[in-house]
């Protein structure tokens, strides 16, 4: 067993038993690792907000097979202007589910853990807008190794484009090789995914409604297809920017 400290952000708590935690961690040392904070319910001297979602925090722990056992925590940040909205904190917590579904434990991936961080940390800055959701969505597809495949079919390779037309018109309704449904897709709406994988600053990239929509489409299917079961902190976020 070996004791070592690293930054996290809190992707997700709960209650174990009377007294203890469970909380899964995103660090930028080790990727994702899940710990038990003894008496991490009741110690609020001890541990404070220190595992609330999306947190970030400086903690020891003892890194072993199963649950790490989780000790001394610095708070860095509990972004206090998301927790005074109710649409950031919608955003935030989806965010952390992403990367909770899409991070398999203990691998290391500092880009992701910068990304997290960005995004959280310039939704504690601005307004909350669905653009800024895409942005950190189509990047996080791409850092975890699921690229969006923007002109072809991202299951056999066909070209999705119809034949004798310019690049980004379109694309098929159906790939003709293996059946699969696409989406179509705007030549603005291929731009500006293309330019989103190759900038990382929040902020930059606006949509058009119409280019919002369809990258919306996009990237939901795309998400839906890698993972196995609904993402609960997505009916939230649904849920809340309904009553906007």
């Amino acid at each position: 067993m070996q004791t070592v400290e690293c930054d996290a952000i809190v992707l997700a708590s709960m209650d174990y038993g009377e007294a203890d935690r469970i909380v899964t961690l995103f660090t930028r040392e080790f990727g994702k690792i899940r710990g038990l904070a003894r008496n991490g319910k009741k110690s609020v001297k001890r541990f404070g907000p220190a595992f609330e979602l999306f947190a970030r925090i400086r903690i020891r722990l003892v890194m072993k097979e199963g649950l790490c056992a989780l000790s001394n925590t610095d708070i860095i940040t509990v972004f206090p202007r998301i927790r005074a909205d109710l649409a950031k904190i919608g955003y935030a917590g989806y965010a952390c589910e992403l990367v909770d579904r899409y991070s398999p434990e203990a691998q290391h991936n500092p880009r992701l853990f910068r990304l997290l961080f960005a995004y959280l940390e310039y939704l504690d800055a601005f307004p909350p807008r669905a653009d800024d959701r895409r942005f950190f969505e189509v990047n996080l597809l791409n850092i975890v190794g699921y690229r969006l495949s923007l002109d072809r079919c991202g299951r056999c390779g066909e070209s999705a484009l119809p034949a004798g037309t310019d690049r980004g018109t379109t694309v098929k309704p159906v790939c003709g090789v293996c059946g699969r449904a696409l989406l179509p897709v705007g030549t603005d709406t291929l731009t500006i995914l293309k330019k989103a994988m190759e900038t990382g600053r929040f902020g930059v990239l606006r949509f058009s409604p119409a280019s919002l929509q369809e990258a919306g489409e996009i990237l939901d299917a795309a998400i839906a297809e890698h993972v196995n079961r609904p993402l609960t902190s997505l009916q939230f976020l649904r849920d809340v920017l309904a009553l906007h």
